[in-house]
């Protein structure tokens, strides 16, 4: 048997091989194991601590909220931010600026023709929302028939298909613009919301000292006419988490501007007279370098297995 100093293990268990395998995943791999062997080692963390984290890790994959951790810290904002990096070296110039997708997007909603009522079903649960606007290129010009898929949470922060209170796909629809690449729906404007409290991502933000708080949001998937795919969210000024949002993804672009509304017949389509608060944004997609950046579809869904 043999025995082991802890670098003569670590050259072991990331030189090991029967096969090429893949390069890549061997080099990451080995990077992520010598952090982890010298974080165990100059932090002198016990078996009990090391297996109370492999614990905390199953019941995280198992609470379905791996997404809410990559989240909470950075890392969906820092691919994001690498993305951008990148953009600019190929492409300088700018559409509207990306934001994480998050974990609770759904693909599928049902879908409508220009415009929608996206809270059918959610009446006198909020403050009455119309947002509207186009799908635009980098050129200015409209991206006809583009899909604008929108999702909110409802009045109590909870999403649809994650909360077993609410119907299918509850405020959550998808929009196929018209010839101008024009969009609008109705809603409510949503709260923000926390992480639900006793799960394992608030039992690791407690020990972080943190808060599991996000801003009020609503989130879009927005693709068409050959352009880029372009997830992203909108925020709703005022909110107290504004600038303080627990997954970083509030940004400069996004944060809509509200207008009161007491009374007009413009919207009398989507049963609005008034009073109601109404958004106008457009949506300027990139164009797509590769084939596979028009695909509108949920980032952890094209992730490659």
């Amino acid at each position: 048997m043999a025995e082991y100093t802890t670098s003569q293990l670590l050259a072991l268990v990331n030189g090991s091989q029967v096969s090429a395998g893949d390069e890549r995943v061997r080099t990451v791999t080995a990077r992520i194991v010598t952090d982890l062997f010298h974080t165990i080692e100059e932090f002198k963390v016990t078996p009990n601590e090391f297996w109370s984290a492999m614990k905390w890790l199953n019941r995280l994959g198992e609470a379905n909220m791996v997404g809410l951790i990559t989240a909470g810290l950075g890392f969906d904002r820092l691919l994001d931010i690498l993305a951008e990096e990148a953009d600019q070296a190929e492409a300088p110039e700018k559409g509207t600026p990306r934001a994480i997708e998050g974990p609770l997007y759904v693909a599928g909603a049902p879908l409508a023709m220009r415009e929608v009522r996206l809270d059918e079903g959610n009446e006198g649960k909020g403050e009455v929302l119309v947002m509207e606007g186009r799908v635009l290129g980098l050129d200015g010009k409209p991206v006809p028939h583009a899909s604008v898929d929108v999702w909110h949470c409802n009045e109590l922060g909870r999403y649809s298909h994650f909360d077993p209170d609410q119907p299918g796909y509850n405020l959550r629809r998808r929009i196929e613009t018209d010839a101008e690449g024009n969009y609008r729906f109705r809603s409510f404007l949503p709260p923000g919301y926390a992480i639900p409290p006793g799960s394992p991502v608030s039992e690791l933000f407690d020990l972080l000292g943190r808060h599991g708080n996000r801003p009020a949001h609503i989130h879009f998937l927005v693709s068409g006419g050959g352009k880029r795919a372009l997830t992203t969210q909108v925020n709703i000024p005022g909110d107290t988490f504004l600038d303080d949002d627990f997954a970083f993804a509030t940004r400069d672009g996004l944060v809509v501007a509200l207008t009161k509304v007491e009374s007009s017949t413009e919207f009398a389509s989507l049963g609005v007279t008034g009073p109601f608060t109404h958004v106008r944004f457009d949506f300027v997609l990139q164009d797509a370098l590769r084939e596979d950046e028009m695909i509108a579809a949920s980032r952890y869904d094209t992730a490659a297995l």
